[in-house]
């Protein structure tokens, strides 16, 4: 009887895991998805009457007042208007939290006596406060891309677009004028329409913009 040599041996012991793995592979491994919260996470600018301005990231959208809270809340103990405190944020805005002086009218005058009347005046003037207002608009261009957050097409100035790969003045300029002859542009791929923008080109920076209706 023929007995395999040692060297026989680990040959075949190898080729039978390899085999393992091949089975292994195509009928118990799945790969593990993306984490689902790399796609929820959301950048918000806040400035302003705040405690600590800065740039703050979510994992899921926030409210205005989990923003504030967030940047450690106001500076000031001045009323926050609770109409706008539940408003849901979406990346790449930027809160501006002010303080401005408020005026809250006189007592209007009183009519007293008989006919004709007496007009009795409660106050000249109005009581003045501090209230906070807030101004939501977007982030800077360049903070955005820096934050891999694409440009809204419909919104980005001529200086914005130049700070995309590829895409000089000229070409910004066309991108514009295509925009305000159109009246706003409906999807990312309508930039094939614009004057100089090739295949080629919109591969290159198609990733940079998003439309917003």
């Amino acid at each position: 009887m023929k007995y395999l040599s040692l060297g026989q041996q680990r040959v075949l012991f190898l080729l039978a895991l390899f085999i393992l793995a091949l089975i292994y592979y195509k009928f118990y491994y799945r790969p593990a998805l993306p984490s689902e919260e790399v796609y929820k996470e959301v950048v918000v600018e806040i400035l302003g009457e705040v405690q600590e301005p800065g740039v703050y990231i979510f994992k899921n959208p926030p409210t205005l007042i989990e923003a504030v809270e967030k940047a450690g809340g106001l500076k000031e103990n001045i009323p926050l208007d609770r109409g706008l405190s539940s408003e849901i944020l979406e990346t790449g805005v930027l809160i501006n939290v002010i303080r401005e002086p408020d005026v809250i009218p006189p007592y209007p005058p009183l009519a007293k006596g008989g006919e004709g009347g007496i007009l009795e005046k409660r106050g000249s003037g109005g009581i003045i406060q501090n209230v906070i207002k807030i101004k939501l608009s977007r982030m800077e261009a360049n903070k955005l891309l820096a934050l891999s957050i694409p440009l809204d097409l419909n919104r980005v100035s001529v200086e914005d677009l130049c700070l995309i790969p590829g895409i000089g003045e000229s070409l910004a300029r066309q991108v514009v004028t295509y925009r305000e002859r159109r009246k706003g542009f409906r999807s990312v791929e309508e930039l094939k329409n614009v004057k100089g923008v090739g295949e080629k080109k919109y591969q290159s920076f198609k990733t940079f913009f998003i439309v917003r209706q």
